[in-house]
């Protein structure tokens, strides 16, 4: 099982490739959060993706029940959003990493993209 950067309680959260990340959520050792707007998220988003948008976040809506007590990659489109949810987390005392790049950084990785259906996504 590849190992998490120690995170816990630094101002600002670590980063994650995309690649570290699928990895860590392929294998269980993190859950992924994708922070981007409810269209965004429908037209393409990683595999097994929880989805809770930024704005939710901000608010102080909770996470979804399967992250609690893990670590958390926070994804978005470009890496800008998830590293503002990312500070969010880390400030709740969550331990979490932001994927450098996000979903654009994914999909030229080459790594899956889905919809909600289970087909082909594409990344908007």
């Amino acid at each position: 099982m590849p190992s998490l950067p120690h995170t816990h309680g630094q101002a600002t959260p670590g980063q994650a490739t995309p690649i570290q990340a699928h990895e860590l959520a392929r294998t269980g050792a993190a859950v992924l959060l994708d922070v981007r707007d409810p269209a965004e998220f429908t037209a393409g988003h990683a595999p097994g993706a929880l989805h809770l948008p930024l704005i939710g976040l901000v608010a102080g809506v909770p996470l979804p029940p399967e992250a609690a007590g893990r670590t958390v990659l926070a994804i978005c489109r470009s890496g800008n959003r998830s590293q503002r949810a990312a500070e969010v987390l880390a400030a709740r005392g969550i331990e979490v990493l932001n994927v450098a790049g996000g979903m654009g950084a994914w999909a030229l990785a080459g790594l899956p993209v889905t919809t909600p259906g289970g087909d082909g996504g594409h990344v908007i």
